[in-house]
C-alpha cells in the first residue's frame, strides 16, 4: 500500500494568512473602536484628550474693567479692578500680588506686555483714571509711575511705554525706567484716538476733522514720519472705532456702525489688503495676527444653526489662504489664539462636550481635535506655557486661570 504526505497548495496559505489578517484587523478595530465610542467625548480617551493640570481659586468679586492676562517667563499674570496677581505657570501657585496705592481701582491695562512689563491705569477714589504705573510681571515690582493730564489709554512695544492722554497728546516713556522720551507732534487739526508701538515706529490713529487717519512717528525723538487716510477710497468717518490688532505688521480692526473691516498697511503707510467678509456671508468676529498672516473666526448664520470657521488671510493682498470648520451645529465659539505656527480654538457644546482644535498656521491642516475632561471650559482667551494650554476668564464666580495638559 502506498502512503504519502499531502501538501497544501500555495493558494491555501495565502487564504489562511488573509483570514488571520482579517481577524486581527477586526479585533483591532473592536479594541480601538469600542473605547472610542464610549470614551471619545469624555476626555478619558488616550492621545485625544485634555485634562486639568492646575487651576486658580474662584474670584468672589470682580469688575468689568481692569482685566488683562499675560505670560512672562514662567509666570502667568492676571489683572482685575483691584489687583495684579502672578502665578507659577507650571503649578498655579500664587507668587506675588500688586495692589494699587490707596485702594485705587484699575481702569485699564496694556493688552501686550513687552519685555515682561505691563502698564496699568488706575484712579484714586472719586477721581479720573490719570495714574499710570509700569509693573514687572516676573516679580510684581512697580518700576515707575506717572500722572497724566487726562484719562489715559496705554500700550507697550519696542521697549517703549505709550500713553495716550485723551485729546491732548501721545507721550512716550522708556518702558523700564520711566524716563520721558518725547511728546508726539500730532498734525495740526488732529487729535489722537489710540496709539501703539513697535521696534521701528510708534503708531497712532488720529481724528482729523471728520475723518480718521493713521500716523507714524520716529521712536527715538517723535518726529512725524507719515500720515495717511485710514480708508483712502471712501474715508473713514470720525465716529468709527479703530483699534490695533498688530503694530508690526500694521493691522487695524475698524468698526463703522454694524460694518467691520480689517485693514493692513506697509511699514511706510501704503494700504494693503482689506478684509471685510469671508466668502459671501461669513461675518468676522475675532482676529489675530501671527507669522505675517491674519487669522479670523468667521460666523455663518443659517436658518437652523450657526457655523463657525477658522480662516487665514494674506495681509498683503487680503486673499483667503485657507478655511476650516471650527464647530458645527449645536456648538458655540470659545477662545481663539494664534501663535507661532499654530492656531488654537476652543469649541463649547453642552451636548457633545468642549473641544480644543489646533490647526497648522501655514496650511490649515487639523493637527489636533481633543476633548476636555473637565467642563465647561468657557474661556475668554488662551495662553500657552510649554505644553500647557491655559484658559483665561474674568468675572464673578469664575476661576481666572485653568491650565490643561494633553493626555
Amino acid at each position: 500500500m502506498a502512503t504519502g504526505t499531502s501538501t497544501s497548495s500555495p493558494g491555501s496559505w495565502w487564504q489562511t494568512l488573509l483570514a488571520l489578517l482579517v481577524v486581527l484587523a477586526v479585533g483591532l478595530a473592536v479594541f480601538v473602536g469600542l473605547p472610542y465610542v464610549f470614551l471619545g467625548s469624555t476626555g478619558y480617551m488616550p492621545f485625544i484628550s485634555m485634562k486639568q493640570a492646575w487651576e486658580t481659586p474662584v474670584d468672589r468679586a470682580a469688575g468689568e474693567y481692569g482685566n488683562g492676562a499675560w505670560v512672562a517667563g514662567d509666570t502667568v499674570v492676571r489683572s482685575r479692578y483691584d489687583a495684579v496677581t502672578g502665578f507659577d505657570a507650571g503649578s498655579g501657585k500664587e507668587r506675588w500680588e500688586y495692589l494699587p496705592p490707596r485702594r485705587a481701582e484699575i481702569c485699564t491695562v496694556s493688552s501686550r506686555a513687552d519685555d515682561s512689563v505691563a502698564l496699568i491705569v488706575y484712579s484714586e477714589k472719586d477721581k479720573d483714571c490719570v495714574n499710570v504705573a509700569a509693573i514687572d510681571l516676573t516679580d510684581g515690582r512697580e518700576l515707575w509711575r506717572t500722572v497724566t493730564a487726562q484719562p489715559a489709554a496705554v500700550a507697550t512695544g519696542g521697549g517703549l511705554a505709550v500713553v495716550e492722554e485723551g485729546t491732548k497728546a501721545v507721550r512716550v516713556f522708556d518702558l523700564r525706567s520711566g524716563a520721558a522720551r518725547w511728546k508726539a507732534a500730532v498734525p495740526k487739526g488732529c487729535t489722537p484716538d489710540t496709539a501703539t508701538a513697535a521696534k521701528k515706529q510708534v503708531l497712532a490713529v488720529l481724528t482729523c476733522g471728520d475723518e480718521l487717519k493713521l500716523a507714524a512717528f520716529d521712536p527715538a525723538d517723535g518726529a512725524a514720519r507719515w500720515t495717511v487716510p485710514l480708508d483712502e477710497r471712501q474715508g473713514m468717518p470720525a465716529g468709527a472705532y479703530a483699534g490695533f490688532a498688530s503694530a508690526d505688521p500694521i493691522v487695524l480692526r475698524v468698526m463703522n456702525g454694524q460694518e467691520g473691516s480689517t485693514l493692513s498697511f506697509t511699514a511706510d503707510g501704503r494700504p494693503q489688503g482689506r478684509i471685510e467678509r469671508v466668502g459671501d456671508y461669513g461675518t468676522i468676529k475675532d482676529v489675530a495676527v501671527a507669522g505675517g498672516r491674519l487669522f479670523a473666526v468667521a460666523t455663518y448664520q443659517g436658518s437652523q444653526s450657526t457655523l463657525d470657521q477658522i480662516v487665514a488671510f494674506d495681509l498683503a493682498s487680503g486673499d483667503e489662504l485657507w478655511r476650516e470648520d471650527g464647530g458645527g451645529g449645536g456648538t458655540t465659539p470659545g477662545a481663539f489664539h494664534a501663535e507661532g505656527d499654530r492656531v488654537m480654538y476652543t469649541v463649547n457644546s453642552r451636548k457633545y462636550g468642549d473641544r480644543l482644535m489646533v490647526f497648522d498656521a501655514a496650511t490649515g491642516d487639523e493637527e489636533e481635535d481633543r476633548e476636555f475632561r473637565e467642563e465647561p471650559v468657557e474661556a475668554d482667551d488662551l495662553l500657552t506655557y510649554k505644553d500647557l494650554v491655559i484658559a483665561v476668564r474674568s468675572g464673578v464666580g469664575v476661576r481666572p486661570f485653568t491650565a490643561y495638559e494633553r493626555w
